[in-house]
């Protein structure tokens, strides 16, 4: 049949070129079909490159922070040196007078600020003892009949020492015999201005009878070492803040021959609690703080610097045996 087309367009050889064997073109909907999978895969490749970019990132910052695991005593070092037979010279001096730290107790008891001591009508048990220790700003004003009056010691933080000092009556004219031993980094007692070293020995003067010590930089470290002994973790590294119930149970292992703690519950405790009980954190503050939510919430925190309450209690249970230590309301047999 004759072409009614130009001659050029009727002939084979010039007619342009279709596309190449097997590549027809496709339809409009299945082209768009394949767009849309291809932005979808894209898009799943960039949410799995971004979450192992958000690992790797957090992996490599928590490992620099040494973060904490709860309640763990894993990489725990070598025994330190045995805490009786810390050395006493250079380690606690006087902030007020010359007198050296009484060294040796036959009997101490740790009375502590936990809430479990309401009730217990423990008060004259406590009086009994050789010598009392406490913690703080925790009163006996109200609560005798339960934690006693008698205090041969006072551990005392930097961060309380305001609180004890604003409560003459309470915490120094009560008890005058009460041998007071603050603690706190060298860069916050002894700081050039608003020393708290400085608020101690002014109030020293309006109390001339008031015997106070110092927990010295030297020995502020062996606490960090002992610290990272016990668990294998750096303090600061992992940022830990050792609470004052650490401090308070190595002095007394220094001083006593023999510790009873009352009112301290045991590293466990938290974890087999029924839930719907709550316990204050101090027995002074009923309406402050739970207990428990306190310690776990504190254990399990990486930014700023937190107690390890429930980390200290382990190592507390592995001295028990060492150092004659013993524990009641709760006990931890």
């Amino acid at each position: 049949m004759a072409c009614s087309r130009p001659p050029s367009q009727c002939d084979p050889t010039t007619l342009p070129p279709g596309p190449p064997a097997g590549r027809w073109p496709l339809p409009l909907s299945r082209r768009r079909r394949e767009m849309s999978s291809n932005k979808e895969q894209r898009s799943a490749v960039f949410v799995v490159l971004f979450a192992l970019i958000t690992i790797l990132i957090l992996y490599s910052s928590n490992s620099a922070n040494e973060v904490f695991h709860y309640g763990s005593l894993r990489g725990r070092m070598r025994r330190p040196v045995n805490l009786k037979k810390w050395s006493f010279s250079n380690a606690y001096f006087p902030i007020l007078g010359n007198k050296t730290l009484p060294s040796r107790c036959n009997q101490c008891v740790i009375v502590t600020s936990s809430s479990h001591l309401l009730g217990t009508k423990l008060g004259p048990e406590i009086e009994r003892a050789e010598c009392t220790i406490r913690m703080n700003d925790a009163p006996t004003t109200g609560y005798s009949a339960d934690v006693g009056n008698k205090t041969t010691f006072r551990i005392v933080a930097h961060s309380s020492v305001f609180r004890v000092l604003r409560k003459p009556q309470e915490f120094v004219n009560r008890t005058p015999e009460t041998v007071f031993i603050f603690w706190g980094p060298p860069n916050k007692m002894q700081k050039p201005q608003g020393s708290i070293l400085r608020v101690i020995q002014r109030a020293g003067l309006a109390f001339p009878n008031m015997e106070a010590y110092a927990v010295s930089p030297a020995r502020m470290q062996q606490f960090d070492d002992l610290f990272r002994g016990e668990t294998g973790k750096d303090r600061e590294k992992s940022h830990s803040w050792l609470s004052t119930g650490f401090f308070t149970m190595v002095i007394a292992v220094e001083l006593c021959d023999h510790v009873h703690v009352y009112g301290m519950v045991p590293p466990d405790y938290c974890s087999q609690r029924p839930r719907l009980q709550r316990m204050p954190y101090h027995y002074y503050e009923p309406k402050g703080p739970d207990e428990c939510v306190t310690y776990i919430q504190n254990e399990h925190s990486r930014k700023g610097n937190h107690h390890r309450f429930i980390t200290e209690k382990r190592v507390f249970s592995s001295w028990a045996q060492l150092y004659g230590i013993t524990f009641s309301h709760p006990s931890w047999t």
